[in-house]
């Protein structure tokens, strides 16, 4: 859990990063669900997209991502999300 330091200090390093993954119409799979743990584990910190067909909702898909992958929800505008996790193997964000 983060605190509201941490979580502000991650949005500002997240602000100008991209959309990593869009999630569209199929919803979040499992298959994606693999990736973005792959990614997280080498960035730690992911912007993500959900678009306009898509019938997920930001904050249910973040939530659900979240909990999936033991991450935490860093902020929710729009239908933009990003989540963190510290790497197991290699930290580079100190939070």
């Amino acid at each position: 859990m983060l605190t509201s330091k941490q979580r502000a200090y991650l949005r500002g390093l997240g602000h100008d990063l991209e959309p990593i993954f869009l999630i569209g119409k199929g919803g979040v799979t499992d298959t994606m669900i693999k990736e973005i743990d792959i990614t997280l584990e080498k960035r730690e910190l992911i912007k993500l997209k959900i678009l306009n067909n898509s019938l997920e909702e930001p904050r249910e898909a973040s939530n659900q991502i979240a909990e999936q992958l033991g991450a935490d929800v860093v902020q929710v505008i729009g239908g933009k999300f990003i989540i963190y996790r510290p790497s197991k193997e290699n930290p580079q964000i100190r939070v």
